[in-house]
């Protein structure tokens, strides 16, 4: 019993760079999915900003969080997601300029843009409203959720499997070496 605590202790510089490796790899995918995923959880919906439209105050490539929110209840110069009045499957995020509640409609701007949109948009068409942003995180995101991304996910998450599955090897190969393994006919 004393030489395999003593096997344990003294292991393998290899072992522990591939634990080290392994542990690192894991930790990088975990922290990169989740801004993509526990925000999910609590109702948040997350765009990726692709025009320049609303800089400085959200710079292209950000990725924003949006709220769920009651059309009635959005106050001038808040930011709000929708979808394009022409095209549904466009999502826009402008400042609201204001809130017509008699019509059911927002008039909106982006920070950037010299005049207000030329269309209202209609309160069905809102998704909600932007309750924070991170600058430069949506490209990565972008990234990361298309089918290469998620390959390379998978790809780490069974490299960093396999240098655990290193690590465990060569730790039990010290451990044979100096004696501190017992053979299955002596467990027996």
């Amino acid at each position: 019993m004393k030489q395999r605590a003593e096997a344990k202790k003294k292991k393998r510089p290899v072992a522990v760079l591939c634990s080290a490796l392994g542990t690192a790899l894991l930790v990088l995918i975990v922290a990169a999915c989740v801004p993509l995923t526990v925000p999910r959880l609590f109702g948040f919906k997350i765009y990726t900003v692709v025009s320049g439209s609303m800089e400085p105050a959200i710079p292209t490539g950000s990725l924003v969080y949006v709220k769920q929110a009651e059309p009635g209840q959005v106050k001038a110069e808040e930011v709000i997601a929708f979808y394009g009045v022409r095209d549904t499957a466009s999502i826009i995020t402008h400042r609201v300029v204001e809130n017509r509640t008699l019509t059911g409609e927002f008039i909106t701007k982006g920070d950037a843009n010299q005049t207000e949109d030329m269309n209202p948009v209609p309160y069905e068409n809102l998704i909600g409203r932007v309750v924070f942003s991170i600058p430069w995180l949506g490209g990565a995101a972008q990234a990361m959720t298309g089918g290469s991304g998620r390959l390379a996910a998978v790809l780490l998450t069974l490299a960093a499997l396999a240098l655990h599955g290193a690590a465990a090897i060569l730790g039990r190969e010290k451990g044979r070496k100096s004696g501190g393994e017992t053979s299955d006919k002596e467990r027996i």
